[in-house]
């Protein structure tokens, strides 16, 4: 039996293999944009997206009656405490389902340290894609990149590990 066939069938499926495999690597570097989208915290000041280059933004979708999202607040205070001095900074978006007097009540019950944003219309939620899901975390990069994407409870430690790498990384 001739195995000479077989032999060039297996290498041109292993170099197809190769190029994909490649290909999904390079593919993983290419990060979407944040989108431009308007927003007025709590105290009344209005901000813009586009405000965030040269800064590592994470962005929380949340909803008082999400248990998960009231659980994960004191973890979020506190990596906006550890790396705000490093031009990082947090956004916390309740969804437009919220009553804004409960999202108003938490914060200042809470003293929660970061922006906190009412989504009353839903277009914060439809800039990002469309967020349905509570909690949802992004990261922002310093070029305003989308580099990280989480539906759930974040692994914080791996959050505080990827928002060093973005905070050391050129804007």
């Amino acid at each position: 039996m001739n195995r000479r066939p077989i032999l060039v069938g297996i290498a041109a499926v292993s170099a197809i293999a190769c190029a994909i495999a490649v290909a999904a690597v390079v593919g993983l570097g290419q990060r979407d944009a944040a989108p431009t989208v308007a927003y007025t915290l709590l105290d009344g000041t209005r901000y813009s997206t586009a405000q965030w280059r040269g800064k590592v933004v994470l962005v929380n979708f949340w909803a008082t009656s999400c248990t998960s999202c009231v659980r994960e607040m004191p973890q979020l205070a506190a990596l906006h405490d550890n790396f705000k001095a490093r031009g990082f900074d947090t956004l916390a978006v309740s969804m437009r389902y919220d009553p804004p007097s409960a999202v108003v009540d938490f914060a200042q019950t809470r003293q929660l340290p970061f922006g906190i944003a009412i989504d009353n219309t839903g277009a914060i939620a439809q800039g990002f894609g469309d967020v349905r899901v509570t909690p949802t975390t992004l990261l922002i990069d310093k070029r305003g990149d989308i580099a990280l994407r989480i539906v759930g409870t974040p692994d914080f430690a791996a959050l505080n590990a990827q928002i060093e790498r973005l905070l050391a990384a050129p804007a």
